[in-house]
């Protein structure tokens, strides 16, 4: 049997980052096992290709999620990158760490030297600014490049102001920086117009230094165990007959993501017993949160038509379409060097709150109605609304021992009532930000969900009917003390329990952060590779 110090399950924002720092230990094999392709498709690093790889199944899962009665027993799509890169080559771009207080939550339930003095070295080691920023906060020396939105547009401008004025609300012009509170432009993971994610920050380099093995199309299929130390994995070829196993001589270390790092865990022999005992695996450690806590943010988007401006809609063909695409060529600031989300509000839905809780988000563009990533005819905008911390807690079971099987994805959107009034609070505020000047002299209808929708309850029914999953879910293998009954690992990110096994990626979340997931997952992984390689943690 093949044999390598370190098996990294999952080459994704986690995995790609991980296996990039461990190399650089001398004399440390390390083998990446990822079920997708590699990142060479040419969309990954053409920003507005995103839009055509989020429904690709050659890069995505396919997941669902289960029907769920608060949002009227809709069963919505779970996006997952399954590719090099993972959802980092696939997701809109967006850099967003989320509140330094988040992560003091995470150490006051138990995440001992995850506080936010702790965690932000590591987002300062990790990234490249390229902006004109606090350095006490953002990163220059780091492998993932960030940039704040370069691109001159009248609606981008509009909603500041308005979001401004309407919320009396300050602007911000770094919100992963001193404070997150206000309203500002997105920040995006890009370099000279082109996606940069973790792979090219981090693995590229070391497969062509061959210091990393990188084995694509390869679906793990479950973790050997000897007692309780994990001592291999056994793997199936994606698309063929083919299976082997693989033996790890310190640690197998999953980067499968909050969605099949769990569920690799069950199908293992590793979780709560009755649900083992029920898909006919056997028990090797009975763990009750594996699969627990799962969160996600759930949005509801208002559309508008627009006038007197130029939305994205009105540069997706013709001459505007090929002015911007020849200054991206030339490195020149464009509409194709950017994300698709380009403005935010981080707001408090109540004034006695110490931080915001709520966030309004901006595209100077709209899609067709059902179709996503199809742009309207015609010109126009669009608005979402976020909670930042959803109460609401759901779940991943496997389904069956059988690992080609989808497994039982519930979020448990808006369960919680708290959820629900924090969300009307945000989809009644960013009403007021669409109705005032200057974005009110350039909205001319509000388009969905329409004047129609007019009280409370027609709000909270529009959300619950049409709300989509953020694409964020984390928390489903949380850190936490071991006499914490759902905690799957502890403060070193080792399974309660067991011997030889690590969780890095967004399933280790106690809490979601304020924000995008990306980043957070990054810099999970940034101290993961110091607590395993035993060196000291960065200085808080």
């Amino acid at each position: 049997m093949e044999s390598f110090d370190y098996i990294i399950v999952g080459g994704g924002s986690a995995g790609a980052t991980l296996a990039g720092r461990l190399q650089e230990q001398p004399g440390n094999t390390i083998c990446v096992l990822e079920a997708g392709p590699s990142d060479t498709s040419k969309w990954i690093r053409f920003p507005p290709g995103f839009m055509k790889l989020i429904f690709d199944p050659n890069h995505t899962w396919g997941y669902m999620t289960e029907p769920n009665p608060a949002i009227q027993n809709r069963s919505i799509p779970m996006i997952q990158g399954r590719v090099i890169g993972g959802s980092g080559s696939i997701n809109g771009m967006v850099y967003t760490r989320g509140q330094l207080a988040d992560y003091d939550g995470w150490a006051q339930r138990g995440a001992l030297g995850w506080s936010g003095a702790d965690v932000l070295p590591y987002f300062r080691k990790n990234e490249f600014n390229q902006d004109a920023t606090d350095d006490t906060y953002r990163g220059r020396d780091g492998k993932l490049a960030t940039i704040a939105l370069n691109w001159e547009n009248t609606l981008v401008d509009a909603f500041i102001k308005s979001a401004c004025t309407a919320l009396d609300a300050k602007e911000n012009p770094d919100y992963n920086g001193a404070t997150q509170e206000g309203v500002g432009r997105y920040q995006y993971t890009i370099r000279n117009g082109r996606r940069v994610n973790a792979a090219r920050a981090y693995l590229h380099t070391a497969i062509r230094h061959n210091t990393v093995d990188v084995r694509t199309g390869l679906r793990v299929t479950s973790i050997i165990f000897e007692g309780k130390r994990a001592v291999g994995i056994r793997w199936a070829r994606w698309d063929g007959p083919q299976t082997g196993e693989l033996r790890a001589n310190k640690e197998v270390i999953l980067c499968a993501g909050a969605i099949n790092t769990p569920r690799l865990l069950q199908i293992s022999g590793v979780g709560p017993t009755q649900l083992l005992k029920d898909i006919g695996v056997e028990v090797i450690h009975d763990l009750p949160g594996v699969g627990e806590n799962l969160q996600d943010h759930y949005t509801p988007r208002f559309t508008y038509s627009a006038k007197n401006a130029n939305s994205i809609n009105d540069y997706a063909r013709g001459t505007k379409l090929a002015g911007q695409l020849l200054r991206w060529a030339f490195n020149q600031p464009s509409l194709i060097g950017i994300g698709v989300v380009l403005g935010n509000a981080y707001l408090k839905s109540r004034p006695e709150l110490e931080h915001p809780d709520y966030l309004i988000t901006f595209t100077p563009g709209s899609m067709k109605e059902g179709f996503l990533g199809v742009l309207d005819d015609k010109p126009g905008v669009t608005l979402g609304a976020w909670q930042l911390r959803p109460d609401s807690r759901g779940y991943v079971r496997a389904a069956s021992a059988d690992p080609r099987v989808a497994p039982i994805i519930q979020p448990n959107y808006l369960k919680e009532d708290s959820d629900m009034a924090v969300l009307l609070t945000a989809m009644k505020n960013l009403r007021k930000v669409a109705a005032a000047s200057p974005l009110a002299d350039y909205c001319v209808d509000e388009t969905l969900p329409g004047k129609t929708v007019a009280t409370d309850q027609d709000l909270i029914d529009y959300a619950r009917g049409r709300g989509l999953s953020g694409y964020h879910v984390c928390g489903s293998c949380r850190i936490g003390m071991a006499g914490d009954p759902m905690a799957v690992v502890d403060s070193d990110l080792l399974v309660h329990g067991m011997q030889g096994l690590r969780i890095v990626d967004a399933s280790v979340m106690p809490v979601i952060p304020s924000g995008n997931t990306n980043a957070g997952t990054m810099m999970i992984a940034e101290k993961a590779a110091d607590i395993i390689l035993g060196r000291p943690a960065l200085a808080a």
